[in-house]
């Protein structure tokens, strides 16, 4: 394997990794317009589909997952900005919202290809509280993009049209795209799968029931569709239930600002007390945070004042970030040679199933946003009960084999 610094590890992985939130962020001011483009009315909440899409394409991860492990990470990397820049610049000529929401699917199939792949290599590299590190790292550079992107597009949606705006992603990934060439292959040919699809199914069926994979990856994708809700729904939820659209790009900003903060937060306390511990004190805290949320809305008639509901909510978003690295590493941290596989499971899982349980909350979301809140404290509760479930069990076992123990050396 050659070498490569973990600074531009970091840095490449965050690169590629931006398409995913590039692709989303930079667009949502651009609503607005492309609802006026298609003629489509303003309380509509097909735009959110734009973003929905985009997530779904994310179920070929499985198939990446399969092709990385067997051809290395780099040509899957290269195939998924392709992807990425071809749908791109189609979705941008699009002639009806239909064919805009499949290209958009099609963008979605290219990031999955680029993230799931960079993710795996990182595997390759690192493991355990080292990869949740350095993804917290990853992942503090990522979330920049949250904070400049709705800034970035409102400006030059201001200066030319939303076309413009929806161009600038594909245009970054040529960037990405050329610095492949530079970056070494992680997963040698000595270390490739030699298995055809068929044999492939086994060590698929193998991973999906492995209950510490499954677990994490359940926590992560519950969390995440909350994070999937709010981000495709942000613009109305601003915009028309709170209706202070002119605030958009400030309270979408310092969000991403914080979740920003929060990540690097979760680099120090996965190095300093491990990946597991900090994911149990961010999964408790994240139910405290949205159970405060739910009564929020409840007692103020689903219309709370509008500083309290996004300070929460922002909260809410910030702790999914500085759990996602652990979830993943804890996930990921025994899968050796099944990595490649095991993250295009995960990603698939995380991605498609909860962007399909995030739009399914969006859609509750057409007059008020109690829906955020209430699905936010029920799939907190699911994963916290999902953290303890094997605790209790092992604690049960670690007392009843202690007990044996006593008891054979008493007899002896």
């Amino acid at each position: 394997m050659q070498a490569i610094s973990k600074q531009e590890v970091i840095l490449f992985t965050a690169s590629s990794m931006v398409l995913l939130a590039l692709g989303i962020d930079i667009m949502l001011p651009a609503f607005t317009e492309v609802r006026k483009h298609f003629g489509i009315a303003s309380e509509s909440i097909i735009t959110t589909n734009i973003v929905a899409f985009f997530f779904m394409g994310q179920v070929t991860q499985i198939f990446f997952g399969y092709l990385t492990d067997r051809l290395g990470r780099i040509p899957i990397i290269r195939l998924g900005v392709v992807l990425y820049i071809v749908s791109g610049i189609a979705v941008v000529y699009s002639p009806l919202i239909e064919w805009m929401l499949f290209f958009r699917f099609i963008a979605g199939v290219g990031a999955a290809a680029v993230v799931m792949t960079t993710i795996a290599s990182v595997r390759d590299r690192y493991a355990g509280n080292e990869m949740a590190s350095i993804m917290s790292f990853v992942f503090t550079l990522f979330l920049i993009i949250p904070v400049i992107a709705p800034t970035l597009g409102a400006w030059v949606l201001n200066l030319t049209s939303w076309k413009t705006v929806f161009l600038i992603p594909p245009y970054f990934a040529i960037i990405v795209f050329v610095w492949t060439f530079r970056i070494p292959e992680s997963h040698p040919k000595e270390k490739r799968s030699k298995e055809g699809f068929g044999a492939s199914v086994s060590t698929l069926k193998s991973i999906i029931a492995n209950k510490v994979f499954m677990k994490y990856t359940i926590i992560a994708t519950l969390l995440f569709s909350i994070l999937s809700s709010w981000v495709s729904s942000s613009e109305r939820i601003i915009g028309e239930i709170f209706g202070i659209p002119e605030l958009f790009i400030i309270i979408f900003g310092l969000t991403g600002f914080l979740m920003a903060l929060f990540a690097l937060l979760n680099s120090y306390l996965s190095k300093k007390i491990g990946a597991k511990k900090s994911l149990r004190i961010f999964l408790t805290t994240y139910f405290i945070t949205s159970l405060l949320l739910t009564i929020v809305l409840f007692f103020n008639n689903n219309q709370p004042p509008a500083i309290i509901f996004f300070i929460l909510v922002a909260f809410l978003m910030a702790l999914t970030t500085a759990g996602d690295p652990n979830s993943s590493a804890l996930a990921l941290e025994q899968m050796g040679e099944k990595a490649g596989l095991a993250a295009s499971v995960y990603g698939t899982i995380f991605f498609f199933l909860g962007s399909g349980i995030g739009a399914f909350i969006s859609s509750l979301m057409s007059k008020n946003a109690l829906p955020l809140g209430s699905g936010a404290f029920i799939l907190s509760a699911i994963a916290l009960a999902l953290f303890y479930s094997d605790s209790k069990k092992i604690s049960f076992a670690n007392q009843t084999s202690k007990l044996l123990i006593n008891q054979k050396i008493s007899k002896s």
